[in-house]
């Protein structure tokens, strides 16, 4: 396992964290529980969670298991999000300061904990004054109740906003950004990495195989059965089966990921998570798990260091669809240049 600053931060975490939305909804506790020892005997530390995660189950597993492993949990930096409502009560949803705070105390009380390492917007909310989110964030820090905190799902415009006005009226600064990202998902390029970079804030990219769609578990043209995501489900959400797989690129690909994990000998997963925690601004990568087995299979990527030749076959292959003005080749090339630090 190898370790990197939290974005902007002092503080350490490693290169893959581990992802919860599956406690207490696709894992029992038991299951759960296994699955942080696992993660943790591996020398991963970063966990992450939500509050809405299984409708709050998540974070009380992982309370649950901190109480019963206080040596293994205090190597931990312990993540949490809030924004979304749990109940659909008056004033239950949002980033406003009341609602956050609301969010916050119960956060901590289903975790067992009295400080959160990383606290993060679950997305942007339109309605209530950033002003208002920054400062409640400011004070969250100054009192103790967290340590840093970070955004999720944010835009590009939405992250420089926000990183900037934290600065300009005197707050501690957002560390990370936590987005889509993945072989399959590379629109966030174009905008959103290089504002990342530019605010000095690391990547925590959440389905980085794109819902199973890069563990090799799919072909072409046949719909999806069995105990898989989308064959419990071929409609779920963004990894929805029907609309990819009309997409040749799709298949370009994971044709590509397979070609060069029988090579090596990995699985087409390790590959496809060791090209994302290769790229630029990227932090942390967050696995998400059934079982110990998945997990297990996922945490071989720390050991795949891919060629430059395989990284350049992959970017071709996967590089996203966009219109001619403004991300097409001009476009494409200044957004390259910011991402890779040569602009």
């Amino acid at each position: 396992m190898r370790y990197r600053p939290l974005g902007n931060s002092g503080a350490v975490v490693s290169t893959y964290a581990l992802g919860t939305m599956t406690f207490g909804a696709e894992a029992d506790e038991k299951t759960s529980h296994q699955i942080l020892d696992a993660y943790i005997a591996a020398g991963g530390n970063l966990v992450d969670t939500a509050d809405v995660y299984a409708n709050g189950a998540s974070e009380e597993i992982i309370g649950r298991w901190i109480a019963r492993r206080p040596t293994e949990s205090e190597r931990v930096v312990l993540a949490t999000k809030g924004r979304f409502t749990r109940g659909g009560v008056l004033n239950e949803i949002g980033n406003s300061r009341l609602h956050l705070r609301r969010a916050l105390d119960a956060s901590l009380r289903r975790l067992g904990v009295d400080h959160i390492d990383l606290y993060q917007l679950h997305a942007w909310d339109a309605v209530t004054p950033l002003e208002e989110t920054l400062r409640f964030l400011d004070d969250s820090v100054s009192s103790g109740k967290i340590g840093y905190y970070g955004f999720s799902n944010f835009l590009g415009w939405q992250v420089a906003k926000a990183a900037y006005m934290a600065r300009a009226l005197g707050f501690v600064a957002p560390v990370t950004l936590q987005p889509q990202y993945s072989l399959l998902v590379r629109e966030i390029e174009s905008e959103i990495v290089p504002a990342c970079l530019d605010a000095r804030m690391g990547l925590l990219p959440w389905s980085p195989l794109a819902g199973g769609w890069l563990t090799g578990k799919y072909a072409r043209d046949s719909t999806p059965e069995g105990a898989t995501r989308l064959g419990e489900d071929p409609d779920r959400g963004m990894e929805a089966w029907e609309p990819r797989n009309r997409e040749e690129r799709t298949w370009r690909v994971i044709d590509t990921v397979s070609e060069i994990a029988t090579a090596r000998g990995a699985s087409p997963a390790q590959v496809s998570l060791a090209w994302l925690e290769g790229r630029p601004a990227v932090t942390s990568v967050i696995l998400g798990a059934r079982n110990p087995e998945q997990l297990a299979d996922n945490l071989g990527a720390a050991s795949v260091e891919l060629t430059d030749q395989e990284r350049t076959r992959l970017d071709a292959v996967s590089r996203p669809l966009v219109s001619a003005y403004p991300y097409g080749d001009a476009g494409a090339a200044q957004r390259d240049r910011a991402i890779d630090g040569s602009a």
